[in-house]
């Protein structure tokens, strides 16, 4: 759990470096005591823990990959391996987060509306993912 939360600690400070530190910081512990335990958690692990997607219902609450290993395809195979389990799926993801935007659009991901999210005010994406074969 402490890898987990760490990796996506770090992830987050990176990804949306336009939200205080201090944020994130604060949202460790419902992390760890709410939102990881309420979600269906997968890991990618290659000798030690290297990413992780947390799944509720269909809703993908969190997919994060360690900093150091990004770039690797790791992100898309959890992906990948989750449209399995789930022929549709949605997330959230901030307008200013562009890597992350891009990456679940290329990945089949298309946007269904933009909203505030209540806790940033933020401008924030809902996209979503149907798959083909259903």
């Amino acid at each position: 759990m402490d890898h987990v939360v760490r990796i996506w600690l770090e992830g987050s400070l990176i990804a949306h470096n336009f939200i205080p530190e201090e944020y994130w910081k604060g949202k460790s512990k419902e992390m760890r005591e709410i939102y990881l335990p309420s979600s269906k958690t997968f890991v990618y692990e290659n000798r030690e823990l290297l990413g992780f997607i947390s799944i509720k219902d269909n809703y993908i609450a969190a997919l994060f990959v360690d900093p150091k290993e990004q770039g690797k395809g790791i992100g898309k195979q959890m992906l990948a391996f989750v449209k399995h389990l789930y022929p549709s799926l949605e997330l959230n993801v901030y307008t200013e987060n562009l890597n992350s935007v891009a990456f679940y659009k290329k990945q089949g991901f298309v946007i269904l509306e933009e909203n505030i999210e209540e806790d940033t005010g933020r401008k924030e994406y809902k996209m979503r993912y149907i798959s083909e074969i259903q």
